[in-house]
């Protein structure tokens, strides 16, 4: 009995280990908020709310997501001293992060070409068919606020099949393309700064994602 109870013990602790080390990076190349995120701080946002703010998810969703990021080394947090004294945490996009964050655009920008190519030969089938997947149209809002998509495009391409926004995608619609939204201009140490790449990364410039 004891030999069937370590096995099943053994059998347990692995599926666990499995499901631990899987599902963070999982969760984040998956996941189309992830990538709104991570497209937020690559272009300079660099606290929470300001996040929150320019994705219209919450502060708590937005904690939640740059936790994962950090966890697999797609962004960090740094402390940066404040002009009149104290220390403020900033999120920055790592290279790594930075490279699958491009990568996705790459995927995303050649079905948005798609789109509007069966848009312009009339082609309401495949249109309908794109917008019917679940998968497909999760990925519509992070393509709207990143500028892969014009909003103009996909609001009309919508009416013209008659098919409702969803709210994620309205509340895109009425930020007029969601990515709009200003980098971090603090005036704190010396005006914005945009870490898109090539800066200093804190010593998380690899790991994670091995196939980025």
């Amino acid at each position: 009995m004891s030999r069937w109870i370590k096995l099943i013990n053994n059998a347990w602790i692995s599926t666990y280990n499995i499901d631990m080390s899987d599902n963070p990076q999982n969760t984040a190349k998956n996941s189309p908020n992830h990538f709104i995120v991570l497209d937020a701080i690559a272009r300079g946002l660099k606290n929470i709310d300001k996040i929150s703010k320019a994705t219209r998810l919450s502060r708590e969703e937005v904690e939640l997501i740059v936790n994962d990021l950090s966890l697999q080394r797609l962004a960090f947090r740094e402390e940066k001293k404040r002009f009149f004294g104290g220390s403020k945490l900033e999120v920055k996009v790592t290279e790594t992060g930075l490279r699958m964050l491009n990568s996705k655009k790459q995927e995303l920008q050649q079905q948005a070409e798609q789109l509007k190519q069966w848009n312009k030969n009339g082609n309401t089938a495949q249109l309908q068919s794109y917008m019917n997947s679940n998968n497909n149209r999760s990925w519509v809002p992070f393509m709207i606020f990143s500028g892969i998509m014009d909003i103009l495009f996909f609001t009309s391409m919508m009416s013209f099949m008659g098919m409702a926004l969803n709210p994620m995608e309205s509340q895109m619609a009425a930020d007029s393309g969601g990515g709009g939204a200003e980098a971090d201009s603090s005036t704190e140490g010396g005006g914005s700064e945009a870490d898109t790449g090539g800066g200093d990364f804190g010593g998380f410039d690899g790991g994670g994602f091995g196939d980025f």
